[in-house]
């Protein structure tokens, strides 16, 4: 079900009635395929991840496919979001020595920015990121990404060591602490990473269906009037507070990805 079926659901409810509001649910996060290919079922969201990644290569290639001493247009906006990233996120956490990781990290923040905005893009107002499966894929990468880093410079065993036994631990805490290390970085790092930007959309978007939804239910010419547009004005702050959550929640998705390679790279020495 979609935003667009939850309204069709709602049209012909109203305080007055006599049928009660359609509250919002998990369902109205579930879509049906637009089409299949190969077998392959392409829903909303996988539609709205694809897009998201044309437009953020269009958008670059645009920006550096000629690139001027002195930026203008579609080309400063490009310098302008690179710079950010590695300002911002990526020297923060790994310093100069990290620049060779800044276009994994661009990738990463503007994927999942453009994601969280199509929440609140009209007619679209669904962030893909709020569907598991796609934070999940992005922690994925990022576990296998900083996983790799560590056992290349330091060798599996190594790695795994040092990463069990922290740089001056006394030795006999090291049968309760170790098994901690090993558990936290390679099992609660990916699951926490990806759960708080599933959680955070989730919650934003079905605020929004919420209130959305109440806007028009109470909506009649009397009482029900006011509430719906104290619903209504309850429904722009809350988008207004989502553009901030949507651009925080990519800021800090980057950022830990940073951290956790720069993390990596410390441990690996």
């Amino acid at each position: 079900m979609s935003d667009v079926s939850v309204m069709t659901t709602a049209s012909g409810c109203h305080i007055f009635s006599g049928c009660g509001y359609p509250a919002p649910s998990i369902a109205d996060f579930y879509f049906k395929p637009v089409f299949t290919i190969a077998g392959i079922q392409i829903t909303k969201p996988i539609l709205l991840a694809l897009l998201t990644a044309v437009i953020i290569l269009v958008f670059f290639y645009v920006a550096f496919r000629k690139p001027k001493l002195v930026p203008r247009g579609v080309q400063n906006l490009g310098e302008l979001g690179v710079l950010f990233v590695r300002d911002q996120i990526l020297r923060q956490q790994l310093g100069k020595k990290g620049d060779g990781f800044l276009p994994f990290i661009v990738a990463i923040f503007f994927f999942v920015w453009i994601m969280n905005v199509f929440g609140i893009i009209p007619l679209i107002e669904f962030p893909a990121t709020s569907r598991f499966a796609f934070p999940v894929a992005l922690a994925l990468i990022v576990w296998v990404t900083y996983i790799t880093i560590g056992i290349r410079a330091k060798g599996p065993i190594g790695y795994f060591k040092r990463m069990a036994v922290p740089e001056g631990a006394p030795w006999w805490i090291l049968p309760l602490l170790s098994p901690v290390e090993l558990f936290s970085n390679i099992l609660v790092r990916p699951f926490t990473l990806a759960i708080r930007l599933f959680a955070n959309m989730l919650a934003g978007h079905l605020l929004l269906l919420v209130f959305g939804l109440a806007s028009w239910y109470l909506f009649s010419l009397s009482i029900g009037l006011l509430f719906a547009a104290t619903s209504f004005l309850l429904t722009i702050i809350l988008t207004g507070l989502e553009v901030l959550i949507q651009a925080l929640q990519a800021f800090i998705f980057a950022t830990l990805t940073a951290f956790y390679i720069a993390d990596a790279m410390e441990t690996a020495h």
